[in-house]
């Protein structure tokens, strides 16, 4: 006896052919109950009625044998690719707190891969993209033969279907009346694979349509024709930084797991730059994304437009827009950047008006890196100020500088050091030895949330110490969170809103901005102005033009 006879003849046991078919079945009803939310994935919540398997066993039915088995094939692999989609939803309410768009997000993607190239490293990027391909492939072609069984039993006992849609259809009805459910939004009375896939397909014309609305916003713009000697007056002279704190959000401050360790170091803070002579103005900015998209929240403050998808970012690149770096560039200010998590390339610069791009190679770091972060937030700003800040051979300066020390996964994060010793960086060798790695700790959500806080409550106290260390007459820091963390640190309903403090020591630099209602000091309060990110480009730079600008 062959192998494939001896495979055909145990297939044909009763027993092996009834466990198929309840595993086929078993596929068919997961992958149709699944919920939308992932902290919803429990055994109770998976205690549903399917509307689409009673309609789908249903028309089966009705369908000619011939057509019945090409019928649950197609069927099968629409529910097999629903699934992917549903997956890849979920996986966005949860990190980024949005839906799943299915024109742009396919963009982010690749940058989910670089984030797990840098928290795991290379060889779990390749793991993490082969095990995505695979289960794509399995979900598919499992879902596809399980439909296909599922019709094929199906048909040889029609009566017995029949019979079981008719009933389950009555107790689908009646839960939907009373509203029935063993989870809380989890209703009994399923439809939402028919709800996401009718979500999505509207969704496609509305991506494309964004696409004429965002280029008639970008192409409305008050600073395109203001000349150079227009730009910026109020800050002549003026070293300007411009400082993104990764994930630094409206929760950090105002979250009873986090305030009581940063609102007492922003006060601290608020404190100690007094004594150095700063004052600080405080406010909110909502921002256009959450958990994740950086790169967007930075645009968004940048060029007065608000990026929230891939395809709106292409565009506004590719246009003439004026932003805030091109705006000093305009006006005469040297430009510069320091992206310590970039490793490539960064042609957007020009877009964005930056003369000198320090990436993360080009900061000559030797020390371990830290999770996401492949260097400390304090070799960041001090590389910052030996290659840019801390020349005596330059003009006034603009620059970017992103601290990276607070980016998911949190963990490891750096201790400060002083700053005559940080030097290439190799003295932060230590603090990762033995070091618990990040899986671990993502095994406790408690500890993540520990690790969030401590380390924005690490890149916050490291700025403070760079103005107290480095900061001159001339400097005018302005420092903002991009973005407010997942939903896993906010929970569920969180504001998009970030912190945004201006500090300089100059008072008549934060005159100009007095009729903003902004509170003093660096902790905004809960009363404190809350404004679109896309607004801030407009109010600064009119705040800072000359008066005839201002009246615009």
């Amino acid at each position: 006896m062959t192998v494939r006879d001896r495979v055909r003849r145990l297939g044909s046991h009763p027993a092996v052919r009834a466990t198929l078919t309840a595993i086929a079945f078993l596929i068919v009803y997961l992958a149709l109950a699944l919920p939308r939310e992932v902290d919803q994935l429990t055994p109770a919540a998976l205690v549903r009625i399917p509307v689409e398997l009673l309609l789908g066993v249903a028309l089966l039915l009705v369908l000619p044998p011939r057509i019945r088995r090409t019928a649950a094939a197609v069927g099968g692999a629409g529910i097999g690719v629903l699934t992917i989609v549903r997956v890849l939803d979920m996986g966005f309410r949860s990190v980024l707190g949005r839906p799943f768009d299915p024109v742009f997000d396919w963009a982010l993607l690749g940058n989910a891969r670089e984030f797990v190239e840098g928290s795991f490293g290379s060889a779990g990027a390749i793991g993490a993209v082969i095990a995505a391909v695979v289960l794509v492939v399995v979900v598919v072609v499992a879902t596809t033969l399980a439909m296909v069984r599922v019709a094929r039993v199906a048909g040889r006992h029609r009566p017995t279907a029949g019979r079981a849609v008719a009933v389950l259809s009555v107790a689908w009805v009646a839960c939907l009346v009373l509203g029935a459910q063993l989870v809380a939004s989890v209703p009994i009375a399923s439809r939402g694979a028919a709800a996401l896939a009718y979500e999505q397909a509207g969704q496609i014309p509305a991506s494309l349509r964004d696409e004429r609305v965002f280029a008639a916003q970008a192409a409305d713009d008050a600073f395109r024709a203001t000349p150079p000697d227009e730009l910026l007056t109020g800050l002549r002279g003026k070293d300007v930084v411009l400082t993104f704190v990764e994930s630094y959000g409206r929760s950090a401050v105002e979250d009873p797991r986090y305030a009581p360790v940063i609102d007492p170091l922003l006060d601290a803070g608020t404190a100690r730059l007094a004594a150095a002579g700063y004052g600080a103005r405080s406010g909110w900015l909502t921002s256009p994304v959450a958990g994740g998209g950086s790169w967007m929240a930075h645009a968004t403050l940048h060029s007065g437009v608000k990026i929230d998808n891939q395809n709106r970012y292409r565009s506004l690149i590719a246009s003439d827009r004026v932003t805030l770096g091109s705006a000093f560039h305009r006006a005469g200010w040297e430009t510069t950047s320091v992206m310590p998590a970039t490793n490539r390339v960064w042609p957007e610069g020009a877009f964005f008006g930056i003369d000198r791009v320090h990436d993360g190679p080009s900061l000559g770091y030797r020390g371990p890196g830290f999770s996401f972060s492949p260097m400390p937030d304090q070799y960041a700003l001090s590389a910052f100020e030996r290659l840019e800040h801390g020349r005596t051979d330059r003009g006034p300066e603009f620059a970017q500088v992103e601290l990276t020390s607070s980016h998911v996964p949190w963990t490891p994060f750096p201790k400060p050091v002083a700053w005559d010793a940080v030097g290439d960086g190799t003295v932060f060798g230590p603090q990762v030895e033995g070091a618990e790695p990040a899986d671990e700790v993502w095994k406790d959500d408690d500890r993540v949330r520990a690790a969030y806080r401590d380390s924005t409550a690490y890149s916050l106290d490291t700025l403070i110490s760079y103005v107290e260390r480095y900061g001159n007459d001339n400097l005018v820091l302005i420092f903002l969170g991009d973005h407010q963390p997942q939903t896993l640190i906010t929970g569920d309903g969180a504001s998009h809103d970030v912190p945004i403090t201006i500090v300089a020591k100059d008072p008549a630099v934060l005159d100009r901005i007095s009729g903003w209602g902004w509170d003093s000091g660096l902790r905004p309060g809960p009363q404190a102005p809350v404004w679109p990110m896309e607004s801030f480009r407009n109010r600064f730079l009119t705040a800072f033009g000359p008066e005839q600008v201002q009246g615009r």
